[in-house]
């Protein structure tokens, strides 16, 4: 088993920044990859960024250039760093862990970004 705890969301002004940290603990060596979803109201959940074992990025076009996931594996923490936001990454953003044969998530951190 593996759990993650989320932190660093907030209320930001539009053109901000935000740093989302994410703890992993557990069977962490189990894990291939790691990341972020988000999931705005009345919106799916969907993928943000996610980084893999062998440290290859993917983002989400909306987020390309702005974002930025970032994996330490001796400290089992993957951070998300969010610039230059707009008001449509508003958003619950979730972590997330891929194992060989379970997904896990984190609770979930509120992001809003004002206009």
């Amino acid at each position: 088993q593996v759990q993650l705890v989320e932190s660093g969301g907030g209320l930001v002004q539009a053109g901000g920044s935000l740093r989302l940290s994410c703890a992993a603990s557990g069977s962490t060596f189990s894990i291939n990859r790691i990341g972020w979803y988000r999931q705005a109201p009345g919106n799916e959940r969907e993928l943000v960024a996610v980084v893999t074992s062998g440290l290859s990025r993917y983002y989400t076009d909306s987020v390309k250039g702005r974002f930025t996931i970032s994996r330490d594996n001796a400290k089992n923490m993957v951070s998300l760093q969010m610039n230059s936001l707009k008001p449509e990454d508003t958003a619950v953003y979730y972590c997330y862990a891929r194992g060989p044969e379970n997904n896990y998530w984190g609770q979930g951190t509120q992001v809003t970004v004002s206009s």
